[in-house]
């Protein structure tokens, strides 16, 4: 297994392997008796969830999952988008690796034989299905249907389609000129949720549930994926009430800092989309109710697993396939950004009987991390390819020593033009960042396009740009170094 990132320019020999040669080992399962997994994966998830330290938040079942496992503060995707980031974490490569930077390309054009993380867990003699979304959906449009799945994936698929995509026609959108699948839209509907789509997800993942502790057989691997708090935010009216609207305010910060932040770095939309500030507000509680809800339901799979006296023996793991920016730093929406909000994500673990749960590790890990983790904790092989490193040293002590930096990385398109210091003949450019204990660098187009540096310690919502401080010069170009030489530049 590699623990550092690839070459931009991928070696030949290795290239050609990926390419070429199948990537899946095949082995028997050992004759032990194996873990349950259950794999609950959110949508557009940011880190404003009560466990995390949010107020406004109302999450006691993610909470709850929180103070059973280990709870990962500083937690990264790989590419803050939802091909890329989950085609990464699902395959257990890097987006260099599986050359996908848009919503658009499937990663086994690059890596036809690469071994996801669900076809591991195949190999390894378990039951493995999915509901709802886990490969890339064009959200709303695809609910209901396969979207970019993976077929060998998984043994069966369960593509609910619920009361949110039926009543689509009712959003208040705010930003109409804008595709439903960013806009700024927002609905209430009746009920309590479960006629929802991640409703009706949790219910079939409920009846897997109870098939299992009905007839054991093999363990299983349920990937339970939830489209919410992902745009258009469609909740039941229950959930807008736990959030009375004048608990609503726009985010204060600091703007002249933007003066210091290299142009390419925003998403570079006009502050707000132009959207007026009370329609914000209700925007904003909308992504709180989707959240609530989609919460709402993660507690009912959980419940179901207690009930069914499943939990003793299931590793559950929560997270988000990437952040997702509420009006932060000028006014920014969406992701696609190495800013915080946009490239940290949530990441609980629960080991059953782990001495560790209930604790909080700081380290900062990887989403890509995932595979090589859960194959370990099944007792599986860990395939070579993988560009993770297992985090079972910090679900033993998540305070261990920890010496493998975060990676995220984003590309730039029709803000290239605008971007001083780059050939305009360029079409697009990349931006990287490397996270370690203390600090946060970030380079566009290798530092052509501009420099980031943060204190991740004093600045966490990175307000003040370091890069260009005398007395930071030295950090700087150790930050520099290390990202090049983790992808393998001379």
């Amino acid at each position: 297994m590699r623990t550092s990132l690839l070459s931009f320019r991928r070696l030949p020999a290795l290239l050609l392997a990926l390419i070429t040669a199948p990537l899946i080992t095949h082995y028997s399962p050992a004759a032990a008796a194996k873990p349950n997994v259950l794999f609950l994966v959110a949508d557009d998830l940011n880190t404003r969830l009560g466990c995390y330290g949010d107020p406004l938040a109302f999450s006691p079942n993610i909470d709850r999952l929180a103070k059973r496992g280990v709870r990962f503060e500083r937690a990264y995707c790989q590419y803050p988008l939802c091909n890329p980031s989950r085609s990464s974490f699902m395959s257990g490569l890097r987006p260099d690796t599986t050359r996908v930077f848009e919503n658009v390309t499937h990663f086994r054009k690059a890596v036809p034989g690469a071994q996801t993380l669900p076809q591991t867990f195949q190999l390894g003699g378990y039951s493995v299905v999915r509901a709802g979304k886990l490969y890339h959906y064009n959200v709303p449009a695809g609910i209901g249907t396969d979207g970019f799945d993976d077929a060998p994936s998984w043994q069966r698929a369960i593509n609910p389609s619920g009361r949110d995509k039926a009543e689509e026609s009712s959003l208040l959108n705010y930003t109409p000129k804008i595709g439903l699948g960013a806009a700024l839209a927002w609905h209430a509907t009746a009920g309590d949720g479960t006629d929802h789509t991640d409703g009706m997800v949790a219910s079939e993942v409920i009846k897997l549930l109870e098939q299992h502790a009905a007839q054991p057989g093999k363990p299983f691997f349920i990937a339970c994926g939830f489209f919410r708090p992902h745009v258009p935010c469609i909740a039941s009216q229950k959930f807008f009430d736990l959030h009375p609207l004048d608990k609503f305010s726009l985010p204060t910060e600091p703007l002249a800092h933007l003066a210091k932040v290299p142009r390419v770095s925003p998403l570079v939309n006009p502050p707000n989309y132009g959207v007026a500030e009370p329609d914000l507000r209700k925007f904003l509680r909308a992504y709180y109710a989707s959240v609530s809800q989609m919460d709402a339901q993660v507690g009912r799979v959980v419940d179901a697993l207690e009930r069914l006296r499943l939990a003793e023996n299931t590793i559950i793991v929560f997270f988000s396939d990437h952040g997702w920016l509420l009006g932060e730093h000028g006014g920014q929406w969406q992701k696609r950004s190495l800013f915080e909000e946009s490239a940290r994500v949530p990441l609980v673990i629960v080991l059953p009987g782990s001495k560790s749960n209930g604790q909080t590790s700081r380290r900062p890990v990887e989403l890509v991390d995932l595979h090589p983790t859960l194959a370990e904790l099944a007792g599986l092989p860990v395939h070579p390819t993988l560009e993770g490193r297992s985090l079972k040293p910090l679900l033993a002590n998540p305070q261990a020593a920890w010496d493998k930096p975060a990676f995220s990385q984003v590309t730039r398109n029709a803000e290239v033009s605008l971007t001083v210091g780059v050939d305009p003949k360029k079409k697009s450019l990349m931006g990287r960042s490397v996270r370690t204990d203390r600090w946060c660098y970030i380079e566009w187009d290798q530092g052509r396009a501009g420099v980031e540096l943060y204190d991740a310690q004093a600045d966490p919502k990175q307000y003040r740009n370091l890069a260009d401080e005398p007395k930071q010069a030295a950090t700087v170009a150790a930050m520099k170094k290390l990202l090049e030489r983790a992808q393998g530049e001379k």
